[in-house]
């Protein structure tokens, strides 16, 4: 119980890691000042470039790969901790204590918290993600659509989980929340494209 606790905090210490302020301060900017003033990949790569965008898309990725792999590889937890991982390192990266407990809207930490979690969802809801991002061209409306998909593709395909079916919902609601200004903009038509360039 003891070694559970340590990897879920570690979880969220490891979520909090805010790759996307800290690579923009190290060009010199501050991307929370630009742009959508997110600090996710999208904004990132409008802000300093694509290549900026996918280096902090993998390491958000990895980030919350890497809390939910380290409790079940090295600290063979149980599934309530591993849920309870990929929640924390989720919540790290929403509200990270070096940004004010100010952070991102979490779509790609949990992308990467259930590749670990639950490869076959994890790789559903970017299967999901991606084909929406490709008739839409809008993020923000592949984001929705996944985290909308992301319960039922766990109550289909890993049922006989109910802790990670509450997970999944709770955090499906979180990343809505976190999108309303983007909501805002959809509404009225405002939502920013990403077209090839």
């Amino acid at each position: 119980m003891y070694f559970d606790c340590l990897y879920i905090i570690l979880a969220f210490f490891l979520g909090s890691l805010s790759f996307g302020y800290w690579l923009g301060r190290f060009r010199g900017i501050d991307v929370r000042g630009q742009g959508s003033k997110n600090t996710g990949a999208t904004n990132v790569g409008r802000v300093l470039g694509k290549k900026w965008g996918f280096l902090v898309l993998a390491l958000d990725l990895g980030k919350g790969w890497l809390a939910v792999a380290l409790a079940i590889k090295v600290g063979h937890a149980g599934d309530s901790t591993a849920v309870g991982a990929a929640v924390m390192a989720v919540l790290g990266h929403v509200f990270s204590p070096w940004l004010g407990f100010r952070g991102g809207k979490g779509v790609a930490t949990s992308a990467g918290a259930l590749l670990a979690l639950t490869p076959w969802v994890g790789i559903s809801v970017i299967g999901v993600w991606g084909v929406v991002f490709l008739i839409s061209r809008i993020v923000s409306v592949a984001s929705l659509v996944a985290a909308s998909a992301f319960p039922f593709l766990v109550f289909g395909l890993d049922s006989g989980r109910p802790l990670l079916q509450w997970a999944a919902v709770g955090m499906a609601g979180l990343i809505w929340i976190r999108h309303r200004d983007n909501l805002v903009r959809l509404l009225q038509g405002r939502e920013s494209k990403l077209v090839k360039k």
